[in-house]
């Protein structure tokens, strides 16, 4: 098991085409997935295990050009579960995986 960071921020949409719910991750989540060697995946995704309240699950968090920060996508499933609601807070554990 590798390292485990947990912070709380947002769930936002994004609405482009479909609507994607994700929390942004904030400065210290963003810097343990950045000082993680690993190979260059599409779109510069990281692969993670996360956790929100009993809700655990694998996924892939991508990097954000805007804050410079990177982005966890939150599938419908996982929000009706833990009962997440756009702009209310997530509190979210993280571990960066090989």
């Amino acid at each position: 098991m590798g390292e485990e960071v947990e912070f709380t921020a947002p769930l936002w949409e994004w609405g482009a085409r479909d609507s994607w719910y994700f929390v942004t991750l904030d400065e210290e989540a963003s810097a343990l997935v950045d000082e993680r060697p690993r190979p260059p995946r599409g779109f510069g995704s990281v692969p993670v295990r996360v956790s929100v309240g009993t809700t655990t699950w694998r996924t892939s968090v991508f990097p954000e050009s805007a804050s410079g920060r990177y982005v966890l996508p939150v599938k419908k499933a996982v929000r009706r579960a833990e009962h997440l609601e756009e702009d209310e807070p997530v509190t979210v554990r993280l571990e960066v995986l090989d």
